[in-house]
């Protein structure tokens, strides 16, 4: 029950959060911290349960019947991945409603209504080993994501909006086709019609339509990634969302890209996802290349760092399809990095922006003598970004480039280049934004909460660099049974 107790605490809380502001203007926020802390203690209970490594590969389930006649069930379970990215969306849960305390003056309510029920569909992503309810969650988190940049976005707003929603929604039709045709091709050789993961795993496919289904499904995933050139809808979303919607979607919706391919590409399709290997690592360091060259160009802070995330997000691709242990565990301890570190950096953007009323780096200068505190944090998550050893996203891209260069040379010498470019845009904001002549106006520095916030994330982001076997013994047994499959190479 406690499985389904994580994604039921943000729903209810999102519910209440609606009517709250009639009781007091500060009422949604406290309903929705409140509501965070709730699964905050479910998470650790759960990591308590679970001790310093996972014993077995499956931790929790809940499996009961919903739609007997289609084969439909509720199956929600979790294993040492799932515990880990639960966990990240609850931190980075906290993160986004304390950066948005003085941001969101309107409509609060039903702001923090939209936030909890995309960490809910988030959650349930993370959980659903049924495909349609997979499918389903996968539908709620980005509905309530499209109103928080629809209606507390910036001055274009809406087109980013619409074009979050239309590529969402097509790669995401994309991928119910792919199930359908999973489940009816599957019913086709068993006669037994059913949606489970574990019954599916076990479909008996052509290599023809097994490499079609795993199209469709990597299409979805890597839209959500995103990967070039899948990744257009993703600057203009980050530069007008609100500051608690850009550390949603950098740190947790496109982990929901990542997870997939784990969770579904990888161990349904394995003959398949490795015949497609060398197009998708080809992929990875063409978008770790490309972004990282169109961050360079960018004048707008939140766009540069939009561009940097799909830029580390080509490193998880390239592990993903390396499909070797160190590779996995890489692209697992890059999508943990990059979800806590880029959510910083769009913080640190937001808080800038609410202060100065611009994001245009040519506009800025000078900061560091005015808040000093902010260019701290700044330079922190900066050199954390361009992996930094010794703090969490070096881990993660030191072990993806260790393990894809054992499948490919060319490709991860390419992909390589990228840690060069990296300290390029990171020089190049702090040069910006921080040095320079000062500007005349007076620069409110962080507060106490937005201090507690940073510091927070910057112990996070330290403890995976220094103690990554904390975080790679969740992963062990998951990742291990990924390379099994890889190297039995099923249907």
């Amino acid at each position: 029950m406690i499985l389904l107790w994580l994604i039921l605490v943000p729903f209810i809380g999102g519910l209440l959060s609606l009517p709250a502001r009639r009781w007091r203007d500060y009422a949604p926020r406290w309903l929705a911290l409140a509501a965070l802390a709730v699964d905050a203690v479910l998470v650790l209970t759960l990591f308590a349960d679970t001790g310093a490594a996972p014993k077995t590969d499956w931790l929790a389930q809940v499996d009961w019947a919903w739609i007997p006649r289609f084969g439909i069930r509720f199956h929600l379970a979790l294993d040492g991945l799932s515990l880990l990215l639960v966990g990240l969306t609850v931190f980075l849960g906290f993160a986004a409603v304390l950066c948005s305390w003085t941001e969101i003056r309107e409509r609060q309510g039903f702001f923090h209504f939209n936030l909890l029920w995309t960490l809910a569909g988030v959650i349930g992503v993370f959980l659903a080993l049924d495909l349609f309810l997979f499918f389903f969650f996968w539908e709620v988190m980005l509905i309530p994501m499209y109103l928080l940049i629809g209606i507390w976005g910036h001055e274009n707003r809406a087109y980013a909006a619409m074009k979050f929603f239309i590529f969402t929604q097509v790669s995401g039709l994309l991928m119910l086709i792919a199930i359908l045709a999973l489940v009816f091709l599957h019913y086709q050789t068993t006669r037994s019609l059913s949606f489970d993961y574990f019954e599916l795993l076990e479909a008996d496919l052509y290599p023809g339509a097994a490499r079609w289904i795993m199209l469709g499904f990597f299409v979805a995933f890597t839209v959500k990634l995103p990967a070039i050139p899948f990744h257009t809808w993703l600057p203009d979303a980050h530069t007008q969302a609100p500051t608690g919607g850009s550390v949603l979607l950098a740190g947790v919706l496109l982990k929901t890209g990542a997870y997939g391919l784990l969770r579904f590409v990888i161990p349904l399709f394995p003959g398949a996802a490795q015949d497609f290997a060398p197009v998708a690592m080809t992929l990875g360091a063409v978008s770790i290349l490309y972004a990282a060259k169109l961050a360079f160009a960018q004048t707008d802070i939140k766009r540069l760092i939009a561009y940097t995330s799909i830029s580390h997000m080509g490193f998880v691709l390239l592990g993903v399809f390396a499909g070797n242990a160190q590779a996995l565990q890489g692209a697992v301890m890059t999508m943990l990095a990059h979800g806590v570190s880029a959510a910083a950096l769009f913080m640190v953007a937001g808080a800038l922006q609410e202060r100065l009323h611009t994001r245009d780096m040519d506009k800025m200068g000078g900061l560091w003598t005015l808040a000093p505190r902010i260019g701290a944090i700044t330079l922190f998550f900066s050199v954390a970004a361009l992996g930094m050893p010794g703090l969490g996203n070096f881990v993660g891209e030191f072990l993806v480039l260790l393990g894809s260069f054992r499948v490919d040379t060319a490709i991860t010498a390419f992909a390589a280049i990228g840690l060069i470019l990296a300290p390029v845009y990171a020089l190049y904001v702090m040069q910006r934004a921080f040095h320079g002549p000062a500007s005349p106006c007076e620069v409110r520095d962080f507060g106490i909460r937005e201090m507690g916030m940073m510091l927070c994330l910057i112990a996070a982001t330290a403890w995976m660099g220094l103690h990554p076997q904390s975080m790679l013994a969740y992963t062990d047994a998951r990742v291990n049974g990924l390379t099994r499959t890889l190297a039995q190479r099923g249907p």
